[in-house]
Parts: structure tokens; C-alpha cells; sequence
């Protein structure tokens, strides 16, 4: 029983995200291989080697899977998935895009967004926005998986001696073609790998607010800045900042939640936070139940108190 692990890399490093898949493959028994499918992504194929656990890597290197083009990069994994029991990726954007297609090309349920292993056909994933967990068994020879990456500590991306084979990329579809991209740049932490966030609502009242109120928080702690649905429908803050069932799902040392209310679906996304302070002037708001400490105030007088006082 061997495990592949779809390697989520900018063809110069492995991000984050890999590491915790790679932890999760572990726990599902067996070795663990990583695929490193990209273009001149020959630094990023050493990196993944380093990983402990990792026993191998296999690199595919081809202009066709430079950007991660999902038809591209399903093709490449079906010329090498009869070998594996476990087919994992993240859950991000890359791995919710790939993963899917590929279990309806090898004809089988794909088992999303897992938080646990239980065992090598059974996981733990949450439903109902994470008010409930479904314990699901798969019977399937196949199983692709992608992988909740705050439910896995992260494998150390150094420590490992993997060999890398190359193989041979497959044929690069001429149904999809790779146009360009506009990349939000961001000197702050990542937010799905931040230690602490920073995160702002609809009571910040506009975009510029939302800058002036919890910039400065931000630069003291250095940590990320992120939203809430409502902050990002108004046009406060870009989508990429969006926490939640629909955003991501970050579980960091320390979460400070500033004029948010605490829908369901931004819960979802935040809830596994190791502590979470909470500021609001409503006293019911619903962030005060899963909140460490809550501050009953206004988020204008309170978080530039805060600022001070750090």
C-alpha cells in the first residue's frame, strides 16, 4: 500500500500545504511518494525530496504543467495511479480544482476536505459547515482524497533523503490552454500558514477603515490580515483575505476577530483556532461562544487602545 501526495509548488519551492498532506498520507499506512508535475521545477522536486517521510519523488517536468492545469495535471497523474492506494492533495484551490476530475476519470468518490484517519479506508471530515463530523469508509481501490490542511501537524520540509525519477510527461491537452494570471502580492504571512490573524468585519464600515483600524494591529503582531464574507461583499477587502465555509479555513496560534458578528459560515472557517479574541459591541453576537477572551466594546476605540498598549 503507497500513497501519493500531488505536490502544490510554484516550480521553484513546495508550499505548505504539501507538508501537511504529506502527514496525512503517512498516518494512511505504507510509503509516500510525491509528484512534482510543473515546468523547470526541478528546485521544487529537491525541496520535496527533504521532506521527512517522503520516500520518493517523481518529477514531471513539461511547458504544459508549468501552471497547474487541472486537464494537464490529471493526465499526468492517470499514467501513474494503478501504482498508489491514496491519491491526496490539499484542499486548496489547486487541489479542489484537480481532484475532482481526476476521481471521475478513475470512476470513483472522491472523499473530501478529511480532518483525521482512522484507518486506511476510513476518515473523519466535517459536514454542516463543521457542526457535525462524518466518519466515511471507502471500499474504493482508488481513493482520492483531499486533506484539510489545519487538521495535520506539517511534516519538517528538511531532515528527509528521498530519491527523485523522473518521468515522462504526458501529452499536454489541446482542449485548455493557460491565458495568464493576476497575482494578488502579499508581504504578509500567508493566512492559511499564518501563527496569528487579524481579521475585520462589516461593523469596520469601508475599506479605508478596514486599512487604518487594523493595519497598525497587524504590523505590531506581524500577522496576517484577514475578513469575514460580508467585510469582502462590501468591498473592504480583497477576496483572497475571505475567511470561512467559502474562503479559507486557517487554525492559527492566535485569532483576533474585530466587528465580527460570527455567522456560521465564517466559523467554519476559524473555530479551530487555538485562541480567539473576540471585539464587538454586541453583546449577543454570536463569536463571543467559541471566543478565549471577548471584549464587549467598540472596535474604533478598542483596537487603537490595543495597538497602544502593545
Amino acid at each position: 500500500m503507497t500513497s501519493l501526495v500531488i505536490a502544490e509548488h510554484d516550480n521553484a519551492s513546495i508550499k505548505g500545504a504539501t507538508l501537511n498532506t504529506v502527514t496525512a498520507a503517512l498516518k494512511c499506512g505504507g510509503e509516500v511518494h510525491v509528484l512534482v508535475a510543473g515546468a523547470n521545477a526541478g528546485a521544487a522536486a529537491a525541496a520535496a525530496a527533504q521532506i521527512t517521510g517522503v520516500s520518493k519523488v517523481l518529477h514531471a517536468d513539461a511547458e504544459g504543467l508549468g501552471h497547474g492545469l487541472a486537464e494537464n495535471v490529471t493526465a499526468q497523474i492517470l499514467a501513474i495511479a494503478q501504482n498508489y492506494s491514496h491519491i491526496l492533495f490539499p484542499a486548496t484551490a489547486s487541489g479542489k480544482n484537480i481532484a475532482p476530475r481526476l476521481a471521475a476519470k478513475l470512476d470513483v468518490g472522491q472523499i473530501s476536505d478529511i480532518t483525521r484517519v482512522d484507518a486506511p479506508d476510513t476518515f473523519e471530515r466535517p459536514i454542516y459547515a463543521g457542526n457535525a463530523m462524518a466518519q466515511v469508509q471507502s471500499l474504493d481501490a482508488i481513493k482520492v482524497i483531499t486533506v484539510r490542511t489545519t487538521g495535520f501537524d506539517a511534516a519538517s520540509a528538511s531532515g528527509g533523503s528521498a530519491a527523485v525519477e523522473s518521468l515522462a510527461a504526458a501529452a499536454a491537452s489541446d482542449k485548455a490552454i493557460f491565458l495568464g494570471s493576476e497575482i494578488a502580492r502579499n508581504d504578509r504571512p500567508e493566512l492559511t500558514a499564518a501563527k496569528i490573524i487579524v481579521s475585520g468585519g462589516r461593523a469596520l464600515g469601508s475599506a479605508e477603515k478596514f486599512t487604518e483600524v487594523l493595519t497598525p494591529l497587524a504590523d505590531k503582531l506581524a500577522a496576517a490580515i484577514g475578513a469575514s464574507r460580508a467585510a469582502v461583499d462590501a468591498g473592504y477587502a480583497p477576496n483572497d483575505w475571505q475567511i470561512g465555509q467559502t474562503g479559507k479555513i486557517v487554525a492559527p496560534q492566535l485569532y483576533i476577530a474585530a466587528g465580527i458578528s460570527g455567522a456560521i459560515q465564517h466559523l467554519a472557517g476559524m473555530k479551530d483556532s487555538k485562541v480567539i479574541v473576540a471585539i464587538n459591541k454586541d453583546a449577543e453576537a454570536p463569536i463571543f461562544s467559541v471566543a478565549d477572551y471577548g471584549l464587549e466594546a467598540d472596535l474604533f476605540v478598542a483596537v487603537p487602545e490595543l495597538v497602544a498598549a502593545i
